[in-house]
């Protein structure tokens, strides 16, 4: 299959790693001349900007993390002038801080580059038809992938989030072969069609662009269950640019392919910092090379993966990162355990009996927080009516076997009637929830 820039995606190791090493330089000298932040970091660290500087000296350069980008807010970080700056993107951050990011026109055609790439490993192309279902705004979604479909000349459809039923109506008649949306929103829009008649096999997409939230195996198999398409997996932050840092592509959906001569990605121990090999799951890790106007240096993700450097069955050279298990910051403990959320879901969606919309509730009414997994029977699973509430218990007893088994720990499971658990029409969606003595989520769902 075509790449969108073979010589990018297909260099040798040795030749990315001269182009990663000259960038970082580069990058390195600039800053120290036009960032007083990272004038700063660089002089406290002991780092001379303009010593030669190998890919193996990273260790010895600072982090950068999300709590810096908020102590700066909203100009601090930026590397130009303010009047270069042409847009401006973020998200709301714990307790709705807010991070910013500042794009140069330089930087905005580096981000249509790289999801053009991804639309590429789609297997996308000039005339494609590309059902744009990200949302559009602060958000980077929408515009990100919006800028790559127009750059690699497909026939784009700007749809944004929501308003379910118009975009049935839509994937009817214009018939698109790409849909790029929110994983969960993907089997809204899968169930939305089965409701409006239309038959799996009548649906013309063939693959789909699904990022904005970490979503496990067992997801990509309910998405493509209910959607005749290949899922593949996009992963992006607004700090570094957006969606197109890495995307999967359609030959193997066999790992993200990180565009690493714009974005040096490290793997690091979530605890020490301490740099890890390949395979290792641990913090991603992020330096972006070409960036202009707010430029990053080591920023940790709080996003957790592993690091795979060998080539692809595609034929890309380009190092490939596991889907993301959780973030560092996501992790429940309960009674003592570790839970990330992702491992409940892995239970979840592979439970026939369930349908893959859940929450969960961590109870903190008593001394002792404990997990509550609120789930809903699947479609058309085969039950008596007057023997549904028995089903639900059984199922429920079912999924609790399964959490015990895969978490070490005990939880409560709710299996309740479908269409109970809240269905995400914009934005991401909302999987975690506390319930303490004076706000029960649980009140508003039904059954």
């Amino acid at each position: 299959m075509p790449l969108w820039d073979r010589r990018a995606e297909t260099m040798s190791e040795d030749e990315r790693a001269a182009l990663q090493a000259e960038r970082l330089g580069a990058l390195l000298t600039r800053l120290a001349g036009s960032s007083p932040f990272y004038a700063g970091r660089l002089a406290e660290a002991g780092v001379d900007p303009d010593a030669p500087l190998g890919l193996d000296d990273l260790p010895a350069l600072p982090f950068t993390t999300k709590a810096d980008l908020w102590e700066h807010y909203p100009w601090g970080l930026l590397a130009v002038p303010r009047e270069q700056v042409l847009r401006v993107h973020g998200s709301s951050g714990t307790g709705g801080r807010p991070t910013l990011v500042a794009y140069s026109r330089g930087d905005l055609a580096v981000w249509a580059e790289v999801c053009a790439r991804a639309l590429g490993c789609a297997g996308a192309g000039p005339g494609t038809l590309v059902h744009n279902a990200y949302g559009y705004g602060l958000f980077t979604g929408g515009l990100g992938m919006h800028q790559g479909a127009e750059l690699l000349g497909c026939t784009l459809v700007p749809v944004s989030g929501g308003q379910t039923q118009r975009q049935v109506a839509l994937i009817r008649d214009l018939r698109p072969e790409v849909l790029c949306c929110t994983p969960s929103y993907a089997v809204r829009l899968g169930e939305a069609l089965g409701e409006a008649g239309i038959p799996r096999d009548e649906v013309s997409l063939r693959v789909g662009i699904f990022g904005a939230e970490p979503w496990s195996e067992a997801m990509r198999a309910q998405i493509e269950a209910v959607l005749p398409l290949k899922a593949l997996d996009i992963y992006g932050l607004s700090e570094i640019i957006g969606p197109g840092v890495s995307c999967e592509c359609v030959e193997a959906q066999a790992g993200l392919h990180v565009n690493s001569d714009h974005f040096l990605v490290e793997v690091v121990d979530p605890a020490s910092g301490r740099p890890l090999g390949p395979g290792q799951r641990g913090e991603l890790v992020f330096t972006t090379l070409t960036k202009e106007a707010m430029p990053v240096l080591r920023y940790r993700t709080g996003d957790l993966a592993a690091l795979d450097p060998s080539p692809c069955a595609c034929g890309r050279t380009l190092p490939r990162m596991s889907k993301v298990t959780g973030r560092k910051d996501d992790m429940l403990v309960i009674r003592g355990v570790n839970v990330y959320p992702s491992e409940v879901e892995a239970v979840l969606v592979a439970e026939r009996a369930v349908a893959p919309h859940y929450l969960l509730v961590v109870d903190r009414t008593e001394a002792m927080p404990k997990l509550l997994v609120a789930c809903e029977l699947a479609a058309g699973w085969t039950i008596c009516a007057d023997t549904e509430e028995a089903e639900r218990e059984r199922v429920a007893d079912e999924v609790g076997a399964a959490l015990l088994q895969r978490l070490g720990l005990a939880t409560e499971v709710r299996v309740l009637p479908g269409g109970s658990i809240p269905r995400v029409e914009l934005g991401k969606a909302q999987r975690v929830v506390e319930r303490t003595s004076t706000h029960d989520p649980l009140a508003a769902l039904s059954g």
